[in-house]
């Protein structure tokens, strides 16, 4: 097996890949739910209280950063992993016989959200750095676009099954679902060849560590330009819970089953996304750059869309633009950071753009509520051209970017011999 999917040539990556495609499939079925109860069964249509719901599940990203790269960096990965995904199983246990008994009230989502977000702090950067132990570098860039491949692609079926199990017998159950949808992965986790495992150079356990962290991209400007961007979508941008289920209830009047849909039609573009992330070589920051810019443009033409079918259509431009941004960045971030340094800077990475959403879920929530859900669209738009902006400003500075007309044509010059927008030459160049 080679090119889009040669990683999977690897026992150890496709065992995990396998297992992480049915567990993210029931988290995809309970997101859906969880937010199709808050809309429509414990409040009147509110979108601040899934925006709230959003914020009490990614806030302690941020919150918790000082102890969740330190434990990305100098834990066992699969250990840690093995601990957070059956805690987060129990979550969904837990929440799961609330809402079959029928007892469920808002405090308590709320309440589960923000134990989620707890746990989900440490599991993240250590689920993003744990595939470089699955695979040999060269094969890395690929193996996270096809972690995002999966990813999505659970996100375009679970939606779609949530919708109609919704429907049919409850979103209690599709809770319960999810919590038995754990065990693939933890049996994956347990499965794996642990002496095939490529372990990295592990950072000595010093007070501190974060700090360093912090110095090291600090001294990086590529990677300050890359943490601004994605602080700046997923604040404002990655806000699909309250996009989605805005437009899909209060505009076009659709159902639970329609409403799963869209989630599920988007995620199509996610896959597609990431599957042609999967077939390059190198991440390179024109895909960084049109993913951010297509991103905001796809936002503006959602918010115009005058019916359901048509809304649907551009969410698959949506869903591409997303994820070749998030997969391009995500690549780039961990192969030009050193292996000691990889989980702290993730985590700092996770904790802009997953931790900012308590600070732009809310206002997104209250521009749907209070101007509608096309304004809330707006909103997300201006994040990706202020994002596209970032990184323009950054070639510019730092690799001494020029635009020119020529035969009709846009052309771009880099300064100092750059190939255009090869990231690792360069860091190479910075660091030699």
């Amino acid at each position: 097996m080679s090119g889009t999917f040669r990683s999977l040539n690897n026992f150890n990556y496709r065992l995990w890949a396998g297992g992480a495609l049915v567990s993210n499939i029931g988290t995809w079925m309970q997101r859906t739910a969880q937010d199709w109860i808050v809309l429509t069964q414990l409040t009147h249509n509110n979108a601040t209280a899934v925006g709230i719901v959003m914020a009490l599940q990614f806030g302690p990203q941020a919150l918790l950063l000082p102890l969740t790269g330190y434990a990305a960096d100098h834990f066992d990965r699969r250990k840690l992993l093995i601990v957070t995904q059956a805690a987060m199983g129990a979550l969904a246990l837990g929440l799961g016989i609330l809402t079959v008994a029928g007892v469920v009230q808002l405090w308590q989502v709320y309440l589960f959200a923000l134990l989620l977000g707890c746990v989900t702090a440490f599991d993240a950067p250590a689920r993003q750095t744990f595939v470089s132990e699955l695979v040999e570098e060269h094969e890395l860039s690929n193996a996270v676009a096809l972690n995002s491949t999966s990813f999505n692609a659970a996100r375009m079926i679970g939606p779609a099954v949530a919708g109609v199990l919704i429907a049919v017998i409850g979103a209690g159950w599709v809770f319960l679902l999810n919590a038995v949808s754990f065990a693939a992965v933890l049996a994956s986790l347990c499965l794996l060849r642990q002496d095939e495992l490529h372990l990295r150079v592990r950072a000595a356990p010093v007070r501190g560590s974060l700090v360093a962290g912090f110095r090291y991209i600090w001294g990086r400007p590529d990677l300050i330009a890359i943490l601004l961007m994605f602080f700046l979508i997923g604040t404002f941008g990655l806000n699909f819970p309250i996009f989605i289920s805005t437009m899909s209830v209060s505009v076009f009047h659709a159902g639970a089953h329609q409403y799963g849909f869209l989630s599920s039609i988007m995620a199509l573009g996610s896959v597609t996304g990431a599957l042609l992330a999967a077939r390059r070589e190198k991440p390179r920051m024109a895909f960084l750059l049109a993913g951010a810019g297509v991103f905001g443009g796809g936002l503006v033409l959602a918010a115009l869309m005058p019916s359901y079918g048509w809304f649907a259509l551009v969410l698959v431009l949506i869903g591409i633009a997303a994820q070749t941004f998030t997969t391009t960045a995500n690549s780039m971030v961990q192969l030009t950071t050193e292996p000691a340094m990889r989980g702290r800077v993730m985590a700092i990475l996770l904790a802009l753009a997953l931790g900012g959403t308590p600070l732009g879920a809310p206002v997104v929530g209250w521009v749907a509520d209070t101007f509608g859900p096309r304004w809330a669209l707006a909103v997300g738009a201006a994040s990706g051209f202020v994002a596209a902006w970032v990184g323009i400003r950054y070639l510019k500075k730092y690799r001494q970017m020029r635009v020119r007309m020529a035969g009709g044509r846009l052309q771009f010059s880099f300064g100092q011999g750059m190939a255009a927008a090869d990231l690792q030459s360069v860091v190479e160049a910075e660091t030699k």
